[in-house]
């Protein structure tokens, strides 16, 4: 079976404009969650968020394409863009060999209020461009276009686990002979009153308006839920010998993962799911030994409890270093898992691991090395990162240091 190796990685959220910017602010326990800028939240519940600051569309895309899609698109091509340019993409490899796989999980919810409301309160003909800005499948159909990649086109929406299965399909692809390069990019803009109240309404986002910065507490006692974020991550994925053949550089190699479904409730994990998903990718990559866990620590209350369960029936009492980066950056949705990926790279790379900020108070269920609030230096050679979303869906997946 093709090696699968990562060649060029790119990102933008709440704490930094580009990867390296991102990554030094997430080390340094920065947290981009601050009150909302984009509407006026006085009469709502969730007034705060981590919202992608001084990012101008106009810096990766025309002006006449921007009015045409979706803020969570413009995002995704900015986090591409950089994932092209750094793995050192040119005209000389095949396009027609050169795939897309999108990940979102609202795609375009802020173009689809904004329709909403133009069109019941104020009687406005619905824009020819309503159907682009929304579909979540236009992340990988737009990106294909404005890079010109022909190779295979696909979408993942499986809530806040679409990303790691985006790079799990990828991965696939190229596995199987479909491409030789696979670009993938996760993207996300829910910050509105429609996304938001939504997820109060379910009680899953945290209500702490007086205190924005610590609002986000991954394994804390206190948390109460987690805080939306925006942003969007890339990566380039391609063969071991294509990626040789033109003297890339090579961060990691994807060496397992697993897929798997709780197949009980719609919004409530279980530890099953996430058990099997683990299992699936330690066996596929001959059961490694696992250097640290890049956690999905969404600072739910059920979730980060389910997920030290989890991590305990798969590792027992040696449950290698984890920590959850959304302190930080927030729950990106369908972006979180490629982002989180990116920042596991970033980290093997560098032999060091970014903290869980805003963990004071440590929950009892929740007893493990979260690496707490400063960045540790460590030799890392093997990470696991996870995702687990709505709908019962569960990824895994792990990564190598390219000697």
């Amino acid at each position: 079976m093709k090696t699968v190796v990562i060649t060029g990685i790119g990102m933008i959220n709440g704490v930094g404009n580009n990867a390296k910017e991102s990554f030094q602010a997430i080390l340094e326990a920065k947290g981009g969650v601050d009150y909302i800028s984009y509407y006026d939240t006085k009469d709502h519940a969730v007034q705060i968020a981590s919202e992608v600051k001084n990012f101008d569309p106009l810096d990766v895309m025309k002006a006449k394409d921007i009015k045409k899609f979706d803020r969570y698109i413009h995002l995704g091509i900015c986090s591409a863009k950089e994932a092209l340019n750094d793995a050192n993409i040119d005209d000389t490899i095949d396009n027609n060999r050169f795939g897309v796989v999108g990940a979102t999980g609202y795609g375009g919810i802020a173009t689809l209020q904004n329709d909403i409301t133009n069109t019941v309160l104020y009687n406005k003909k619905i824009s020819p461009y309503s159907l682009p800005g929304t579909l979540t499948s236009m992340l990988a159909g737009y990106t294909s276009i404005h890079f010109n990649l022909k190779g295979p086109n696909i979408s993942s929406t499986t809530a806040c686990a679409a990303g790691l299965h985006a790079i799990i399909q990828g991965s696939k692809t190229i596995m199987t002979d479909g491409a030789d390069v696979m670009l993938i990019v996760g993207s996300e803009s829910p910050i509105t009153p429609l996304s938001l109240g939504a997820f109060h309404a379910m009680k899953a986002l945290s209500t702490r308006n007086d205190d924005p910065k610590s609002a986000s507490r991954p394994f804390d006692k206190d948390r109460d839920g987690f805080v939306m974020g925006e942003g969007s991550a890339s990566l380039v994925l391609e063969t071991l010998e294509h990626a040789q053949k033109r003297g890339a550089k090579i961060y990691a190699t994807i060496n397992g993962f697993g897929e798997s479904a709780d197949a009980s409730h719609f919004a409530f994990p279980t530890v099953d799911g996430p058990v099997r998903a683990l299992e699936a990718s330690l066996k596929m990559a001959n059961y490694p030994q696992i250097d640290y866990i890049n956690a999905h620590g969404t600072s739910t209350p059920i979730g980060d409890i389910n997920e030290t369960k989890a991590l305990k029936e798969i590792f027992n009492d040696k449950v290698p270093p984890i920590s959850s980066v959304k302190g930080s950056i927030g729950h990106c949705l369908g972006a979180a898992g490629i982002m989180e990926t990116v920042i596991s790279i970033m980290a093997l790379n560098q032999n060091i691991i970014p903290p869980t900020i805003n963990l004071i108070n440590p929950d009892p269920e929740c007893d493990l090395d979260y690496v707490p609030n400063i960045a540790r230096k460590q030799t890392l050679n093997t990470v696991l990162t996870t995702s687990y979303g709505f709908g019962g869906t569960n990824a895994s997946m792990i990564l190598q240091k390219y000697e």
